[in-house]
């Protein structure tokens, strides 16, 4: 078979070259993931009927996304990510249309009802013009066939016009590693002949292809489908053909599955946080501590967690409105999307509430019909989320590469750090849901980092606080809903709470309009009389060595090492060595604590200073989780 290079000749017309952003650069950028066919079509219309469950062509194009920038960038977004461009197979099924792009039938040409090549190049020149990168989903796995497996008609293809390209007909069995490599997605009413990208001449032009689409288009990076179903092999070159970062789909919650895939290309999307973060959120009975392991297991199972996607919603699960109704609940999960380390992704919709399932692609429901409102709750929720991330990328390069880590948990409540001392986001999330009651929780100094009578802003409710003489923060929790800290010093004319920080200056980031507000909170819980605290901490340890905790209070040992508490190794593991222990204690007690290791001989070994502090909450809570490193 020969592959015809005309059809990279005749793009070349079209190219427009910018300079493509790096993986590093990526961990800045904030993306809203446009499906192109639902989201804005070109004469603008917001009443023009789209049946999600039908899976036919709406009438969304590149043209429409140009003209709805306005609608993107003001909620702080500062890239898109848009379906396949190329051309899929035509004609309808009881599995619906190729409207998503992902039936490939020619790689050489774009898809039509998107738009022509010069539609395609605009919406680069428009994205680019506003500081704006431009992400395209690409499919390199199969293409698409109307019919059965075993009824393919290859000569419909470009370039791979012979059965020789792919694997023999077989359905995917998930739970046999081959299987998800050599058979086949889809089913016998849409078959997805599946490319033999383990040979050369496959590999080749795929390479050759990627890398005239990113030059043609000024593609600044790439979300690759069904990464997983792809021999590994095929991604460094792929990649390096491409020259730009890319975000696997790696459908799995196992970190130990999906983090090996960054061996081969930059960056996968974080399904495993996917999957705590909703389980942690979608009722009021979530689970908190799945979501503190989980983020201490990926961080120590993947090479980079600050390059992966995070997200909670996209074109292939259910959305999040859809297993709750609590606004609080969604808010807390869309935050801690956004907050958390790598890239965050907004799937389309996510801002008007959309509720749509899977089942029926309701989760694909068109975006005009809700006349892309700017004032709706969840609309500017997103806007102040990307805008204080924005301003901390501002004022710290460090930001993104900071790893997130948990500073407090117990069984509705998880608190985040993000960033390096001085510059840090503070960050409380709540899975009580809206009719949870008020409470203070406070934070310790050594849990936060901020310093004795900091003054700070709660950004989410634009409200001042001040820490305490030992840099203690008192939060003040109502109604499920987050609370998100930084310093006020380095808030001054951002934009961000005008009415505390002044107004915005030229130099900011991007204002959004929010109130200032002062939060006075009462009890309506029943006060706990003793706090189970658990204390979990990270370090790599010998055989014979023992951690123990010694501390300020008599239940610690009063600093007597021979009194000092062991902790259990029974979850210990080469990767997440985790140590732990919990303690009953008073609530609003005060301790002073380190950590020791202590060798079979006796031989104590101090964890470096400062000593730790933490103050146990005087609320409903009955139980707590401190986690943290040793002090090297």
């Amino acid at each position: 078979m020969k592959f015809s290079p005309f059809a990279f000749t005749a793009l070349a017309a079209f190219s427009s070259i910018t300079s493509a952003l790096s993986p590093a650069q990526w961990r800045s950028q904030s993306i809203y993931q446009v499906l192109t066919d639902r989201f804005a079509r070109t004469d603008g219309s917001t009443t023009a009927g789209c049946n999600a469950n039908n899976g036919v062509y709406c009438g969304g194009t590149f043209q429409g996304i140009i003209n709805k920038l306005d609608y993107i960038q003001n909620m702080g977004f500062t890239a898109i990510w848009i379906s396949p461009v190329v051309t899929n197979i035509a004609g309808n099924s009881l599995d619906g249309s190729s409207y998503h792009g992902y039936w490939a039938q020619d790689i050489y040409s774009i898809n039509s009802n998107f738009g022509t090549k010069a539609d395609l190049v605009a919406l680069s020149a428009a994205l680019h013009a506003r500081g704006m990168y431009l992400m395209v989903d690409v499919v390199t796995n199969h293409m698409g066939y109307l019919g059965c497996g075993s009824c393919v008609d290859y000569s419909i293809y470009k370039p791979f016009n012979s059965k020789s390209y792919y694997h023999d007909f077989c359905l995917i069995d998930y739970n046999n590693v081959t299987s998800i490599k050599s058979c086949w997605e889809g089913d016998n009413i849409v078959s997805l002949p599946d490319m033999r990208t383990e040979d050369s001449a496959v590999a080749s032009v795929w390479n050759s292809w990627i890398t005239a689409l990113v030059a043609n288009y000024s593609i600044d990076g790439l979300r690759i489908d069904s990464a997983q179903q792809v021999n590994s092999a095929f991604f460094p070159p792929f990649q390096s053909a491409a020259g730009v970062h890319v975000l696997g789909e790696v459908f799995n919650g196992d970190p130990n599955y999906v983090c090996p895939y960054q061996t081969y290309m930059s960056g996968v999307l974080n399904y495993p946080a996917y999957f705590w973060i909703t389980q942690a959120f979608q009722s009021t009975s979530g689970s908190i501590s799945n979501l503190v392991n989980g983020i201490n297991t990926m961080k120590s199972t993947c090479s980079d967690t600050t390059l992966l996607g995070s997200f909670l919603e996209n074109h292939d699960v259910d959305r999040f409105p859809s297993l709750t109704s609590d606004e609080s609940l969604a808010k807390n999960a869309i935050a801690f999307t956004i907050l958390a380390d790598g890239t965050p992704i907004i799937y389309e919709g996510q801002e008007q509430h959309y509720a749509g399932t899977n089942s029926g692609n309701y989760n694909r429901a068109a975006i005009w019909l809700s006349g892309y409102p700017t004032t709706s709750t969840f609309y500017t929720w997103i806007a102040k989320l990307n805008q204080i991330r924005n301003q901390a990328i501002y004022k710290s390069d460090g930001y993104v590469l900071y790893k997130a880590y948990p500073i407090y948990s117990d069984s509705s409540t998880i608190a985040m750090r993000k960033g390096d001392t001085g510059s840090q986001i503070i960050s409380v999330y709540s899975n009580l849901g809206a009719s949870g009651s008020s409470y203070t929780l406070t934070l310790t100094s050594s849990q936060t980092g901020f310093t004795a009578s900091q003054a700070l802003i709660e950004v989410m409710g634009c409200t001042a606080y001040t820490a305490d003489s030992s840099g203690n923060l008192a939060v003040a929790m109502a109604g499920g809903l987050t609370r998100v800290f930084y310093p006020k010093s380095l808030l001054t004319g951002s934009g961000i709470c005008p009415s505390l920080t002044g107004t915005a200056s030229s130099t900011s980031t991007k204002a959004t309009t929010t109130t200032s507000s002062v939060i006075t909170t009462t009890s309506s819980c029943t006060a706990a009389t003793s706090v189970a605290v658990t204390f979990n901490e990270l370090v790599t340890t010998t055989y014979g060595q023992t951690i123990k905790l010694s501390g300020s209070i008599a239940a610690l040992g009063s600093w007597d090492t021979s009194q000092a508490i062991a902790l259990s190794a029974a979850s210990y593991t080469s990767s997440n060595p985790l140590w732990t222990v919990t303690v009953s204690l008073a609530p609003g007690t005060v301790i002073s604590y380190k950590f020791i290791n202590v060798a079979s001989s006796g031989t104590v070994t101090w964890e470096a200073d400062p000593n730790r502090s933490y103050t146990v909450p005087s609320g409903c809570a009955t139980a707590v989780t401190v986690s943290g490193s040793w002090q090297g």
